[in-house]
């Protein structure tokens, strides 16, 4: 990673809060899809339709014994965004490699699948290790937990599960995309480095970062379609990228078919796949009337409907900002105030890092948080 891609623009004051909104969206949003599925993951669509109406789910239904529980899509989400400030944060010592930094943040998740709670004798692990609800197995993926069950970093070279190419990586890879300041290229490349820490086969990878970088569009203020085609630009530019490729091309295609059905959402697969997941999420995204029909219509179908709603919402949640998300949904939401202190202490160090640490000095309260060790 070049010294120069953190690199943070001129922040107006009207910027500075359009980008804090659409950091608030992408994260609560993607948290939102998350926990729409989260109770029928493992359903087929008919069984959805028998339990829920024809209709499907219309809202929040049950799961891990309440409404609005997330899973670990959501938690290695917030993980993610945590390596990326501590990684800013420690840049001030000399140290940049962000994907250092995200794999201690994994590390850090992979804690809470098997401990019971947080250790608050490791000062390092900083404010989100020691939120209590997030020491909840949600059925993560076996390459996650395989590819973080050591210290050894799994990189392009020498990947961890080289033959993975499940959805664990792309679900987790929209904060490489609220990277605004960086360059594209820059925000795909760090995207794929961390996908290979778990998911080793290059759909696995490749498809984390092609979502990284439409975020990365949309939350620059593009639309969703242009955003699709800077992706497949960067993916021609990549080894093995055919799979991912073509399954965002017939996102695209499907989008051309006519009015969404669950028909044609299952069209384009499960969403266990990596490829899969991806091409699902972005479909929903680009025929979605608001957010609500669009994060309805990313579940109900007979696949990984947390995963394909969580990419969903957090495309849609980036493209309008948090104002567009579903209040009623919204409110139930577990973790809610965990994720948006996250969003916004992940804007202020994108805007303001400058303020909060550097030579001159650092506030000690935000070193408490995002420690450097």
């Amino acid at each position: 990673m070049s010294a120069t891609a953190g690199s943070t623009p001129i922040w107006g004051r009207a910027e500075q809060q359009d980008f804090r909104s659409r950091v608030r969206g992408c994260l609560l949003g993607g948290a939102i899809g998350d926990a729409l599925g989260a109770g029928i993951e493992f359903d087929s669509l008919e069984a959805i339709r028998a339990a829920h109406g024809q209709e499907g789910v219309t809202g929040l239904v049950p799961a891990y014994g309440r409404r609005g529980a997330v899973t670990d899509d959501t938690q290695m989400t917030l993980f993610t965004v945590d390596g990326l400030i501590r990684a800013q944060v420690r840049r001030d010592t000399g140290a940049w490699h962000p994907p250092t930094d995200v794999h201690r943040a994994y590390l850090r998740w992979a804690a809470t699948q098997r401990d019971w709670g947080p250790d608050e004798r490791k000062d390092d692990d900083g404010w989100l290790a020691r939120e209590e609800w997030l020491y909840a197995r949600r059925a993560p993926g076996s390459a996650c937990l395989g590819g973080l069950a050591d210290d050894v970093m799994g990189t392009l070279e020498t990947p961890k599960n080289p033959g993975s190419k499940g959805c664990g990586a792309v679900m987790r890879s929209a904060p490489f995309g609220l990277l605004v300041g960086w360059e594209p290229q820059l925000v795909f490349q760090l995207a794929v480095e961390c996908a290979a820490q778990t998911h080793g086969h290059p759909t696995g990878y490749l498809a984390a970062g092609a979502f990284a970088v439409i975020c990365h569009a949309v939350a620059r203020g593009e639309d969703l379609d242009t955003a699709v085609q800077k992706a497949l630009a960067h993916l021609a530019t990549r080894p093995e990228h055919e799979e991912t490729t073509d399954a965002l091309k017939r996102a695209l295609g499907t989008v051309r078919q006519g009015m969404p059905t669950p028909a044609r959402v299952e069209s384009l697969g499960q969403g266990w796949t990596a490829e899969e997941a991806l091409s699902i999420g972005v479909y929903c995204a680009l025929v979605a009337e608001d957010v609500r029909h669009g994060l309805l219509l990313a579940v109900n179908h007979g696949g990984d409907s947390d995963s394909t709603g969580s990419l969903c919402g957090n495309l849609l949640g980036a493209l309008h900002g948090e104002t567009a998300l579903p209040p009623d949904w919204l409110v139930e939401l577990e973790g809610r105030a965990t994720i948006l202190q996250l969003a916004d202490d992940f804007a202020m160090e994108m805007t303001q890092g400058p303020a909060l640490h550097g030579p001159g000095g650092s506030a000690g309260g935000w070193l408490a948080r995002y420690p450097r060790a």
